[in-house]
This record gives structure tokens, C-alpha cells and sequence, in this order.
């Protein structure tokens, strides 16, 4: 829980505030950014307005539960409960954010496809009771497609929990029962492909859903500060060469959303719009190279 104590000089005065245990993942300030913002010089986030109304209020609370840190807390001990009943949260089509991120993925986001065929969690949320109860509604999850090493988090008690299969590239070598072999996209079933985007780690995967959404993990996200499409060479764990041929590979798929585990999710107007953003981006990396 968020300590009293602790909480950052730069929280305006009122019933919410950061304290000093915030990791900068930036889930609050694009959860409810009206209310949270970050403080460069100490690179922590902090409340920069009180939200005094709805739904302003109601999303704060969501991103103190979504918190991985359990660093936003209230001087009143407000109940928290309603908030935590709104994850999975309802993006588009049957698509989920599941919120309750963890600090062993640093915040990174996980979401649930609701499918007919299956449910599919894509990356590894908190394993929080309130979350697992509401995936048990909503179909339980038969499969979890983990896009790299470092968005995992709890996926062992997700699997113990539910049974899922669990996939991965194998060079990731995650403990899972389905390993992706091939450099080559894989179609995992007639509306789910499997595209190795090698660069953040040599094993990255995106997911590509129906030919609408791409789950990009760490390879490709939105920025809010750029407003564009990014990905950073300071957070490449592996080889911006092949990151930048990754993402130009991209270009040959049709898809109108990204959904990334870090950084922020996309909708562009259209797939065409979506590709311009992606040329752009793709024409900035090779001028890094």
C-alpha cells in the first residue's frame, strides 16, 4: 500500500498522491491523465490535479489498483472495490485490458482476446484475486501468448490456475508448452498469427488478431509525448538493426490497432492510415542506423 509518509512534495494537496516507491511506468498518466503527470526531475509520476468529479475519479482509482507498485494511495482510504470490478476493462471488439499490472513486467500491460474459439491472454497481468475471478466469467483462458521474457510475470499461476497453453518464441526459452520454432510468421489459428519481430529480444513476437489488432509487446508502441508511433534504441535489449528490419517487415500486414505491453495503445482511422504512421516511423530508424 502507498505510504502517507512517503508521498512526493510535487502531489498537489487533496485525498490522492504518488509516494516515493512510484517506478515511472506510466500506467496512471494514460489511465487518467488529467489527474497524474510526471515530474522529469525526479522521473517519478505525481498528482498533478485532484480529481474532484466524474469519471475523473473513477479512473484514478482504476490506476490505483492497476498501480504494479501499489504506489497511488488516498488520505481517506477510499474503496477501491468498484474501481477493481471494472478490469478486465473493455477496449474494442471483444478485446480486454486486464489493468492489475505487475512490477516483475515494470508495468507492463496484458490483455484478454474473448474469443468463441478460446480465450487468449496475451502477456501476464498480476495474478490478483478479483482479476482471476473475472476471467473465470468471462470463459477462463485457454491460451497465453507471451511476446517476450520480460512481460511474464505471473504467467506459471495463470497456467496452474486455468490450464492454458502457453506459447512463446524459442529463443526466449520461456517454460511453455508451445514453442515457436520458425523465424517465419506462424498462424496459430485461422484469426491469430504469429509474427517474429526479432529486436527488443531476440525472440520477440507480435500477435496479429483478425487483421485488426497487433499485440507488439515491447517492439512498437504509441508515444504520448512524441504523438507518433515509437521504439527506442535505449530500450533494446538486443539489436536496433533487427528491430528496424522487423518493424519495416510490418509494413506487409493490414491492422488498425496496436496494443503494446509498454508505452501506449493506437487506433489509427484506418489500416491505410496505420501503415503512413509506420512508414514514418520505419524511415526515422533507418536514419538512426
Amino acid at each position: 500500500m502507498a505510504q502517507l509518509a512517503s508521498r512526493l512534495a510535487e502531489n498537489v494537496p487533496g485525498d490522492f498522491y504518488v509516494d516515493s516507491t512510484c517506478i515511472d511506468c506510466d500506467t496512471c498518466r494514460w489511465m487518467a491523465p488529467e489527474v497524474f503527470a510526471r515530474a522529469d526531475s525526479i522521473e517519478q509520476s505525481f498528482v498533478v490535479r485532484q480529481p474532484e468529479a466524474e469519471p475523473a475519479r473513477t479512473r484514478s482509482l482504476m490506476a490505483l489498483v492497476a498501480c504494479p507498485t501499489a504506489s497511488i494511495g488516498t488520505v481517506s482510504k477510499l474503496d477501491a472495490r468498484s474501481a477493481a470490478a471494472r478490469f478486465p476493462e473493455l477496449i474494442a471488439d471483444e478485446i480486454y485490458y486486464c489493468g492489475y499490472t505487475s512490477e516483475k513486467s515494470f508495468g507492463a500491460s496484458s490483455y484478454l482476446l474473448r474469443r468463441a474459439a478460446g480465450n487468449v491472454l496475451v502477456d501476464s497481468p498480476r495474478a490478483a484475486g478479483p482479476l482471476v475471478a473475472r476471467l473465470a466469467e468471462l470463459g477462463g483462458v485457454r491460451q497465453m501468448f507471451l511476446s517476450h521474457r520480460d512481460d511474464v510475470a505471473d504467467h506459471a499461476r495463470f497456467r496452474a490456475r486455468f490450464g492454458c497453453e502457453r506459447l512463446a518464441h524459442r529463443l526466449e526459452r520461456l517454460p511453455v508448452e508451445r514453442v515457436l520454432e520458425r523465424e517465419e510468421p506462424v498462424q496459430i489459428a485461422p484469426d491469430l498469427l504469429a509474427i517474429p519481430v526479432p529486436g527488443h529480444t531476440r525472440g520477440s513476437t507480435a500477435l496479429l488478431y483478425r487483421e485488426k489488432f497487433l499485440f507488439t509487446g515491447d517492439h512498437l508502441w504509441w508515444s504520448g509525448t512524441r504523438g507518433r508511433l515509437n521504439a527506442s534504441q535505449a530500450v533494446c535489449w538486443y539489436s536496433w538493426p533487427e528491430q528496424t528490419r522487423s518493424m519495416e517487415r510490418l509494413l506487409d500486414y493490414r491492422f488498425e490497432w496496436v496494443l503494446p505491453g509498454h508505452g501506449r495503445r493506437y487506433h489509427a482511422a484506418s489500416p491505410a492510415a496505420m501503415r503512413a504512421e509506420l512508414e514514418e516511423l520505419v524511415l526515422e530508424m533507418r536514419r538512426s542506423l
